[in-house]
């Protein structure tokens, strides 16, 4: 479980860093795709924060600019990667006292927080890239499969791609 849980982490890391480098060759990125990427950073920042027991350095949905959110991306890769990389296997069981954005008390194991973690960034990475497609720009391949090929994933031709 544990070795899956890292394989996910690299890449949950992998496709925000995919969209990061959509976002910044789109010479204006729409203000509701950046608000989108940033909330995944954000939720990152603030699930990262509750395992570690410290105050989050970021709002789960933060008012960021393309530019401004680079440092907190950087934050993010840097502090799963060390937090996943202490892990051991007797840890994924431990509880993690924590409230939530409404003020509510919760316990959740640190397996089941970083399993949320990871979906929930696929989760809204499948909402940046139906944005960018709504923008006329191309998705993002962020697909699990994609990552473990190192290869993307298939795609549609251009004509077949504009009639669905």
């Amino acid at each position: 479980m544990l070795d899956h849980l890292r394989r996910l982490t690299e890449h949950c890391l992998a496709a925000d860093a995919s969209l990061a480098a959509a976002l910044r060759a789109v010479q204006s990125s729409p203000a509701p795709l950046v608000r989108e990427y940033a909330h995944i950073l954000g939720a990152e920042e603030v699930w990262l924060a509750r395992l570690e027991s410290r105050t989050a350095r970021a709002a789960i949905w933060p008012e960021a600019t393309v530019g401004e959110l680079p440092p907190l991306r950087d934050a993010v890769v840097d502090g799963y990667r060390a937090y996943v990389g202490r892990l051991s296997a007797d840890d994924l069981g431990r509880l993690i006292d924590y409230r939530n954005s409404a003020g509510l008390t919760f316990s959740n194991t640190i397996a089941d927080i970083l399993l949320h973690v990871m979906l929930h960034g696929q989760y809204h990475r499948g909402k940046v890239n139906l944005l960018l497609r709504q923008s006329g720009l191309a998705p993002v391949p962020t697909d699990y499969i994609a990552f473990v090929r190192g290869v993307p994933a298939a795609t549609l031709p251009d004509a077949t791609r504009a009639n669905r």
